[in-house]
């Protein structure tokens, strides 16, 4: 990031008073926590398993489908111009509905309402590659996204989301990636929990899987109670985090253990 982006985004959160436990010029995406073999295996097109991914995604968005016999591309051409920076900006407010989307919540509300088809279900390989596909064309964007007017409550519970404790270990998001980030869990380092390289491709799931999947995982981990996919909660917490990373680039897809 330049100094005078970096700059922008310090006054940018002074100005709407919140408190960073990391500072901007210290935010590290959880690559800079891998090895060098995983860094080089995220980092290389040919090898990293997460663009199986992208080319079925690829795929996807140049096939017509639904009612209106639309693919994505019959609206948005070339996706790697059209989708520029797009992912960079979710989750954002939906201006015809009003409700906040992540970038998944978008691509289904798109199939409904301009292709007539069914959203493809939470998790599932369709969703997973079209949205891997499209972050990938932000890839080295950085994270940019808008907390103003009405994403200003979502924001907020996001926030306290992330700062509360939960589950049989009392444990919050803070504890572990605000406070305890650089340090030593058994083999592993603590990272940061950004979510600048999701959807990502963990070794532990041998598989890609969503933003929301590693949430979910996090509150297994503390033994804590399970939301359904889709919940506003953890929309809300996506746009938290987003914001908490603004300035990192897009690396989708990520290589994580």
């Amino acid at each position: 990031m330049s100094r005078a982006a970096l700059a922008l985004l310090l006054l940018s959160s002074a100005a709407l008073g919140q408190q960073r436990a990391i500072p901007l010029d210290q935010v590290k995406s959880g690559s800079a926590f891998l090895g060098p073999d995983l860094r080089s295996l995220q980092d290389d097109a040919f090898a990293n398993p997460g663009m199986l991914w992208v080319e079925r995604g690829g795929k996807i968005w140049g096939e017509p489908a639904g009612k209106k016999n639309r693919s994505c591309a019959s609206c948005h051409q070339d996706a790697s111009t059209s989708m520029r920076g797009v992912a960079a900006r979710y989750p954002r407010i939906d201006a015809a509905s009003g409700r906040l989307l992540n970038l998944e919540g978008r691509i289904n509300a798109c199939r409904v309402g301009h292709q007539g088809a069914e959203p493809f279900r939470y998790e599932s390989e369709e969703l997973l590659a079209i949205t891997a596909y499209v972050a990938r064309q932000s890839r080295g964007e950085p994270i940019a996204v808008s907390i103003d007017g009405p994403a200003r409550a979502h924001f907020e519970a996001g926030q306290a989301a992330y700062h509360q404790r939960r589950g049989q270990m009392n444990l919050s998001c803070a504890h572990c990636h605000d406070a305890s980030w650089g340090k030593r869990l058994l083999s592993e380092t603590i990272s940061q929990g950004q979510p600048n390289a999701y959807p990502a491709y963990r070794l532990e799931w041998q598989t890609l899987g969503s933003l929301e999947r590693r949430l979910r995982a996090c509150l297994t981990g503390i033994r804590a109670e399970m939301l359904p996919y889709g919940s506003p909660e953890y929309l809300d917490l996506e746009l938290y985090l987003a914001w908490r990373a603004q300035g990192l680039p897009i690396e989708t897809p990520g290589v994580r253990r």
